[in-house]
């Protein structure tokens, strides 16, 4: 049957525009890339004999060459380049959603592993600034003071210019305990709770202060432990 004698509700763009990319099967939304059938099948039918010959899966589909999707009767080189673009733009978006998930710092235990790479092994203390934007994206991150093998010192002061700088709003602290423990000394905590009042000052945030050991992490956040309203 060709497209043209289907009811408009069953052509494949007609049906996208009333009722929206959802309401289409997997073969509709091949076919409205293809456009056109052949003189012995509409497009619809074109597109279920590409997704028979992919076993019906749209992985499949996307992995095939452009000379193997020319294969296929009524695909030819322009149809297939269509296609393979197609499927590589959804390969790109699901990169780029995957990094935008990987840099949004919702979590102690992200923070650890960007910043491990960057503390594993030394023997003395560094003191980290990460930047992010309002919806907690990471923009930068900066080493603000190197110190010595129990302690090194922050002025609030810097932290809170480098974030303006930055255009920053919010921060997350981190720094290292080459000692092996996690855990925060009275005067992490005390920084921790100078730097969070410094930064509310100005209406930034500070997300966490996060301390990294070894193989293990403290989280000022998860223990509510110091911050900006303490």
């Amino acid at each position: 049957m060709k497209l043209k004698d289907l009811c408009e509700d069953e052509r494949p763009r007609e049906k996208m525009l009333s009722k929206g990319c959802a309401a289409l099967s997997n073969a509709e939304l091949l076919a409205v890339l293809l456009r056109t059938g052949t003189g012995k099948a509409n497009v619809v039918e074109v597109a279920r004999e590409l997704l028979k010959a992919a076993d019906g899966r749209l992985s499949d589909v996307a992995a095939m060459a452009v000379e193997k999707l020319c294969a296929i009767k009524g695909i030819g080189p322009g149809k297939a380049v269509t296609i393979a673009s197609a499927f590589e733009l959804g390969r790109r978006l699901a990169e780029e959603e995957s990094l935008d998930d990987a840099r949004r710092m919702d979590s102690p235990k992200k923070v650890y592993r960007i910043m491990i790479p960057h503390m594993r092994n030394l023997d003395h203390e560094e003191f980290w600034v990460l930047f992010l934007n309002k919806a907690n994206r990471l923009i930068g991150k900066e080493m603000l003071s190197s110190g010595g093998q129990d302690s090194t010192v922050i002025d609030k002061r810097i932290v809170l210019r480098r974030t303006l700088e930055r255009k920053a709003v919010a921060v997350i602290l981190v720094h290292n305990h080459p000692s092996g423990s996690p855990l925060p000394s009275v005067e992490d905590i005390r920084q921790t709770r100078d730097i969070g009042k410094a930064l509310s000052s100005c209406d930034l945030q500070l997300v966490d202060h996060v301390i990294v050991a070894g193989g293990s992490y403290y989280s000022f956040s998860d223990e509510q432990v110091g911050g900006q309203d303490s």
